[in-house]
C-alpha cells in the first residue's frame, strides 16, 4: 500500500518515468480502467485528460498549473481568432499567443541566459527574480514554488510549441477550433508524449479525439512491439554505457586519452539516439494501445547520406515546426523578409555579446558589412545570400531550442553550415551520381562523423569541457593505451556494437522482425516481453536516469 501510495501522489524520488516500475504499475491500472470505458468517447477524453495532467503533476509537481495555463489560454485565443471577421483583430491575437507562449518559454528557459548576456555586454549586475514564483506563492498563501531558482518545467518546449501550432493553423485558416476545452486539453496534455514529443500538430491529433477506439490487432502488435523496442534502446543501448563509459570521461575529459574522449562521443550518438528515440519508439506505442496514432520522429538518421538528410530523419517533428513555423516564414529560399534581418542582428549582437573582444567583434562586424556591401553590389551574391541565410537563421534558432547556452547556438549554426557546404558541394562532386555499396557507405561514414564530433558542443558541460576534449584529441591521442582502454571497456563497447549494428541493419530485416513479433504466438509475445525486462532491469543502474530531452 506504502508503493501504491507513493506512485499516486507527488513525489520526486518516484517520478512517473518510462523507464521505472512505478510507471508500469500506473500503467497497468489506468489501462485497466481504459478498457472499461474506452466505448464512451466524452467519458474516454475526459479520463484521458485527467490521467495526462496527474502524469504531469507526478512529473512536475505544481507547474502542473502552467501547463493548464498554457492549455486555457490557447484554447480561448483559438476560438477568438476563428470568430473574429476582421482582420487586424485576428493579427492581434494570434499575435497574443505567440507573445504570451513565447514569453512563458522565454522567462522559464532563457532567463538566465538573457540576463548574463546583457551583464557581461554592460558591465550590470542584475540577478534574475523569480516573481512569477513568489507571486504563484502569495496568492496560494503557501510555499508551493522555490523563489531563489527558476526551475526549468519539464517538457516545456513541447507543449508550448503543439498550443502554438493550434492557434497560427487557425489564423492561417488551415484548422478550424476544437468545441472542447477538455478535448483541446487531450491534444496539448495526452501523456504518453507530453514531456519529450514528438511534436503533435492540431490538424493530426484534433480528428481523433472524436473518433471512437478502434485497437486492431496490428496497432496492439506494433504498440508492444515498440514499446519493447524503446525500453532496449533507452535501458541498454543509452544508460548503461552512458553509466559505465561516456559520463566518467565527459565529467573530466582531461583525465583520459584523445582516443577514448573519441570513443565517448561515438558512443554520446548512439547514446542520445537511443534514449531521444527510445522515448519516441515508448510514446507511440503507449498511444497505439490506447487507439491513438502520433508522427514517426526518427528515421534511421545514422543511415543519411548527407547532412541535410539527416536533418529529414532526425527528430521529424522539430524539423517539419521549424521549416513549416520559421524558415517558410522568414521567407524561404526565396528572400530575406524584415524577421530575417531582425533575427540576423538579434543574433550578431548576441555573438559579440558571447564574444566579449573589442578587436574580434569590430572584425566580425566588418565581415558583415563586407557581406552586405557584396549583395548590394553584386545580384548573384545576392540571390545565393538569400537563399542561404534563412537555412543558417532555423539552424541557429533550432540550436538556441537546445538550450540556452552560446555553445547550442554554435552546434545549430556548424549543421547549418554542413548543410550549406553539401548544397554546393554536390553540384560539383564527382562521387555525386554513384550509389554503389561503396559510395554509400563513405557518404554515410563521413555524415556520421560530421554529426558526431558537432556533438561535443551538445554534450559539453562548459566551454572549458569542449576546450579539454579539443585539447586532449589533438594532442594526447594515446594509441599507445588504445587497446588498454578497449579491454577495461570491452563490455561496453561490445553493447556499442550492437547497438549501431541494430540501427544500420536493412529495412527488410527490421522489418520481417516485426512481423515474426506480430505474428508468433501470445506466450511468446509474453515470454519475449518478459524477457526483454529483466534484461532490461538487469542492466539498469538504481540511480535515476532521466531522458536527456527532458530538460528540452
Amino acid at each position: 500500500m506504502n508503493r501504491l501510495r507513493e506512485i499516486f501522489t507527488f513525489s520526486e524520488a518516484f517520478p512517473l518515468i518510462f523507464t521505472q516500475a512505478s510507471f508500469w504499475i500506473f500503467f497497468a491500472i489506468i489501462y485497466l480502467v481504459f478498457a472499461l470505458i474506452y466505448r464512451k468517447i466524452k467519458i474516454r477524453n475526459f479520463y484521458l485528460l485527467i490521467i495526462s495532467l496527474f502524469f504531469y503533476y507526478k512529473t512536475s509537481g505544481m507547474f502542473v498549473g502552467l501547463l493548464i495555463f498554457t492549455t486555457l489560454s490557447n484554447f480561448y485565443l483559438g476560438a477568438g481568432i476563428y470568430r473574429s471577421n476582421i482582420k487586424v483583430i485576428k493579427l492581434l491575437l494570434v499575435s497574443l499567443s505567440v507573445g504570451i507562449n513565447l514569453f512563458v518559454l522565454s522567462y522559464f528557459k532563457y532567463a538566465y541566459f538573457f540576463t548574463d548576456s546583457v551583464n557581461h555586454l554592460l558591465g550590470t549586475q542584475w540577478q534574475v527574480s523569480h516573481w512569477l514564483a513568489s507571486w504563484g506563492n502569495q496568492l496560494a498563501s503557501a510555499n508551493y514554488f522555490t523563489v531563489d531558482k527558476i526551475v526549468l518545467p519539464i517538457g516545456i518546449s513541447f507543449f508550448t510549441f503543439q498550443a502554438l501550432t493550434y492557434c497560427v493553423d487557425i489564423y492561417r485558416n488551415k484548422l478550424k477550433p476544437i468545441d472542447s476545452a477538455a478535448d483541446f486539453g487531450l491534444f496539448v496534455t495526452f501523456f504518453p508524449q507530453l514531456v519529450a514529443g514528438p511534436i503533435v500538430r492540431a490538424g493530426e491529433f484534433i480528428p481523433q479525439i472524436n473518433r471512437a477506439t478502434n485497437i486492431s490487432k496490428q496497432d496492439f502488435d506494433s504498440g508492444l512491439f515498440l514499446i519493447l523496442k524503446g525500453m532496449i534502446k533507452k535501458m541498454i543501448f543509452a544508460d548503461y554505457i552512458a553509466m559505465h563509459f561516456m559520463d566518467k570521461v565527459f565529467d573530466a575529459p582531461a583525465m583520459f586519452s584523445g582516443f577514448t574522449n573519441v570513443m565517448a562521443m561515438i558512443g554520446y550518438s548512439l547514446q542520445i539516439y537511443g534514449d531521444f528515440s527510445g522515448y519516441t519508439d515508448i510514446a507511440i506505442g503507449l498511444a497505439l494501445l490506447m487507439g491513438f496514432k502520433l508522427p514517426q520522429n526518427f528515421n534511421s538518421p545514422y543511415k543519411a547520406l548527407n547532412t541535410s538528410d539527416f536533418w529529414r530523419r532526425w527528430h521529424i517533428s522539430l524539423s517539419s515546426f521549424l521549416k513549416d513555423y520559421l524558415y517558410i516564414p522568414l521567407g524561404g529560399n526565396k528572400r530575406v523578409s524584415y524577421g530575417s534581418a531582425i533575427i540576423t542582428i538579434l543574433l550578431l549582437t548576441g555573438v559579440l555579446i558571447a564574444i566579449g573582444d573589442v578587436k574580434t567583434g569590430l572584425l566580425a562586424t566588418g565581415s558583415v558589412l563586407l557581406i552586405v556591401f557584396l549583395a548590394l553590389v553584386f545580384p548573384v551574391f545576392r540571390k545565393h545570400l538569400f537563399t542561404n541565410i534563412n537555412i543558417m537563421l532555423t539552424m541557429l534558432i533550432g540550436g538556441l531550442w537546445h538550450g540556452a547556452s552560446w555553445k547550442f547556438v554554435i552546434w545549430g549554426g556548424l549543421n547549418g553550415l554542413g548543410i550549406l557546404v553539401y548544397k554546393y558541394w554536390r553540384r560539383i562532386s564527382p562521387w555525386e551520381k554513384y550509389d554503389n555499396r561503396f559510395s554509400v557507405f563513405w557518404k554515410i561514414l563521413l555524415t556520421f562523423t560530421f554529426i558526431t564530433f558537432t556533438r561535443i558542443y551538445f554534450r559539453g558541460e562548459s566551454m572549458e569541457q569542449i576546450n579539454a576534449w579539443f585539447n586532449q584529441v589533438a594532442t594526447n591521442m594515446g594509441w599507445d593505451t588504445a587497446w588498454n582502454v578497449i579491454v577495461k571497456y570491452k563490455t561496453v563497447f561490445i553493447v556499442m556494437f550492437l547497438g549501431y549494428l541494430t540501427h544500420w541493419l536493412p529495412v527488410r530485416t527490421k522489418v520481417a522482425i516485426e512481423h515474426y513479433f506480430a505474428e508468433s504466438h501470445i506466450v511468446t509475445k509474453v515470454v519475449l516481453s518478459v524477457l526483454t525486462g529483466i534484461i532490461c532491469y538487469q542492466a539498469y543502474s538504481a540511480s535515476f536516469q532521466p531522458f536527456i530531452y527532458f530538460q528540452f
